[in-house]
């Protein structure tokens, strides 16, 4: 039985709003595997090796359900654009790279190391069109200890003509191509991902769709993230009432759909959420970037839906979860200040459950450091911070959110494995 037993000031979000807080404390892992949180260590581990870290933070990783791989490179370029002509601009060429096997390995290695060095270790993540580099981005996942999903992104028209574009037969035989080779992963499975309804036709979206059916497979997708391509997909989809109608016609619509943005999703679209247990991805950075909008997040938590974070590089341009969190605490008092019916800003401890328990719920995890849930913690180390009075444990887990010291990371573990440890 390999045991792990973490000592520090314990900080876990059981339910939103809330905090599980145990100062000193003890997380115990059996095999990979969460046994508890103790305040003192049961007698039966007595004399087993503890990783001590003193009254540094241990906390839970990141859960990061909706960025694009490919958009690495082009974090922070583009942003005095709204966001249609920011992907025929920028987007689309930053992409059609990435059928250069070279360029992905580089990009890619890149990118998984940082989300582990920013305690990030679950996604759910687009790649490009291209099925070799798709398997290169899930190969590096795994080499850095990143969990969770990636999908080949599936876009038969309305893309870039010469630059980046697949014909609907090269969709769908590129993408069987890619599932046939996914089984050679332990720990980042396929999503399909067709980028949005513009970009895929109806033939291509029933294809999915049975195929999500027959082989069970998890959805992501982009919906009522802009005024302009709300209006587009009306065009495209007379039939349809509203823009998750597109998704839901072709089997797409489902307990295993993710949903990024819904800035515009009214109260019809949001019932038609909960029905069907979508859950919805909020990424306050990339709203604004682009111009969006600020996404209702207060009315779909009182409204019983799922909600989880996402950083959506590179529409977002902050690739660590610690400050997307912040992020959507900003956008929630401008959504305060600025909606007519002054919803409630979000808390600290509700944003933290937003990117953390929440995005883990998606993976079949409870809240929290659960008995049962596989081993996802990060150390934060804050000593070297200046502190204005003698802080409290849930005062210097709350300016985490807003202001950490340089190398705070100390240490992470992703599902079980310690995937990262500071010099």
């Amino acid at each position: 039985m390999a045991l792990t037993i973490i000592k520090g000031t314990i900080v876990s979000a059981p339910a939103p709003g809330q905090l599980d807080i145990t100062e000193p404390g003890y997380l115990v892992a059996e095999d990979g595997v969460i046994r508890g949180v103790y305040g003192t260590l049961p007698a039966e581990y007595t004399g087993k090796a503890v990783e001590d870290f003193g009254d540094c933070l241990v906390l839970q990783t990141f859960a990061d359900l909706h960025l694009h791989a490919p958009q690495y490179p082009m974090v922070g370029t583009g942003m005095d654009l709204t966001l249609l002509d920011w992907l025929n601009t920028y987007t689309f060429p930053a992409e059609a790279r990435f059928a250069d096997p070279d360029y992905a390995r580089k990009v890619y290695r890149q990118l998984s190391a940082e989300l582990i060095a920013n305690g990030t270790t679950r996604v759910a993540m687009f790649s490009s069109l291209h099925t070799d580099a798709t398997l290169i981005l899930m190969e590096e996942l795994e080499r850095a200890g990143v969990t969770g999903y990636a999908g080949k992104v599936n876009m038969d028209r309305n893309a870039a003509p010469g630059v980046l574009e697949e014909t609907t037969e090269e969709s769908i035989r590129e993408t069987e191509r890619w599932l046939g080779e996914c089984g050679r992963f332990s720990h980042v499975r396929p999503m399909l991902t067709p980028r949005f309804t513009p970009s895929c036709t109806d033939e291509l979206m029933a294809w999915l769709g049975k195929t999500a059916e027959e082989r069970h497979l998890p959805i992501q997708s982009h919906l009522s993230e802009n005024d302009r391509e709300i209006e587009w997909v009306r065009q495209l989809h007379p039939d349809c009432r509203q823009y998750w109608e597109t998704y839901a016609k072709f089997g797409l619509w489902n307990d295993r759909t993710l949903m990024a943005h819904c800035v515009w999703s009214d109260e019809r679209e949001r019932a038609a959420m909960k029905d069907a247990g979508v859950t919805v991805v909020h990424c306050p950075d990339s709203n604004v970037n682009v111009c969006s909008g600020t996404a209702p997040v207060r009315a779909m938590l009182e409204e019983g839906m799922k909600v989880a974070l996402g950083s959506d590089i590179a529409g977002g341009d902050h690739l660590n979860m610690f400050d997307v969190t912040a992020s959507a605490i900003r956008a929630s008092k401008v959504r305060q200040m600025t909606d007519p019916a002054h919803p409630a800003f979000l808390t600290v401890p509700e944003a933290w459950y937003l990117a953390t328990s929440a995005g883990a719920a998606f993976f079949g995890e409870a809240p929290g450091f659960a008995p049962g849930n596989p081993l996802h913690a990060m150390v934060l180390s804050d000593d070297a911070l200046p502190q204005s009075h003698p802080l409290t444990a849930r005062e210097r887990f709350e300016r985490c959110i807003y202001r950490r010291q340089q190398g705070a990371l100390r240490a992470v573990w992703s599902a079980g494995r310690k995937v990262y440890e500071a010099e």
